[in-house]
């Protein structure tokens, strides 16, 4: 189905029919299929009462979106394989026509509390500032639905992740392994783009308490777009991973 480094799958949607009640002499049955668009998944039907389960598999070179900046682009690789809810989120915003509304408004630098690797240093502080950039992905006009929690990893130097169910999201500039499995992560940054990430972390901020915490708003926020990868960057990534695209 996925043959070595011949870069996408000649197969890249499963269907398999997984209630033995509803499914009856298909129960067990799996079918591979190709999409028109791997990033733009033909999505038939939805919900509890569907008996069959579907997902894609990323390929080489698959799987990466563009955050677009004035400061930049950050290539962003999803991780369906611990957050395929967020990834279809995400996915569905390669649909639209705009993503008015879609902003960074907070940055934080690492201080002195950080290394550059995002390591953080022996006795210092854990914030703030708390080494990260975040933002909010919704459309303006859209109605968003409250993203479930889904099990990831920790937060690591590039690792993008929600704040709450979404739709604000951060981007980690630094290792956060104390925040422990609090956040969805679902992409990470490429390495050679978060010099975009520090660039945005840079840039003039105003004081700010949110919740009792001590924040660093943008003087003005930072518009961004959801993008679709030029091929150029597509030979990046070389893991292959499924998406569940029905419950």
């Amino acid at each position: 189905m996925c043959s070595g480094n011949d870069g996408p799958c000649l197969c890249d949607t499963w269907v398999f029919c997984g209630n033995k009640e509803a499914c009856g002499s298909k129960f067990g049955e799996c079918w591979l299929k190709k999409q028109n668009d791997v990033l733009v998944p033909d999505r038939q039907e939805g919900g509890q009462k569907v008996m069959w389960t579907s997902g894609l598999i990323f390929g080489q070179g698959q799987g990466i979106v563009g955050f677009e900046t004035e400061h930049g682009v950050l290539h962003v690789k999803l991780h369906p394989e611990c957050a395929p809810h967020s990834v279809y989120y995400i996915l569905s915003l390669l649909t639209l026509r705009h993503c008015s509304g879609c902003q960074f408004h907070r940055a934080e630098n690492r201080g002195s509390y950080w290394d550059s690797e995002g390591n953080h240093v022996t006795n210092a502080p854990y914030g703030p500032p708390y080494a990260m950039i975040q933002g909010i992905l919704q459309p303006e006009g859209n109605i968003f639905t409250p993203i479930p929690t889904e099990h990831c990893p920790t937060i690591s130097r590039g690792s993008v992740a929600w704040v709450g169910s979404g739709p604000e999201f951060f981007i980690s500039l630094a290792n956060h392994h104390e925040w422990k499995q609090s956040y969805t992560v679902f992409g990470s940054v490429l390495p050679e783009d978060m010099d975009v990430a520090e660039r945005i972390a840079g840039l003039p901020t105003v004081a700010d308490v949110w919740n009792s915490v001590n924040v660093s708003v943008l003087e003005k926020p930072v518009s961004l777009t959801v993008r679709r990868m030029k091929s150029a960057y597509l030979v990046l990534s070389h893991k292959i991973v499924t998406v569940r695209l029905k419950a």
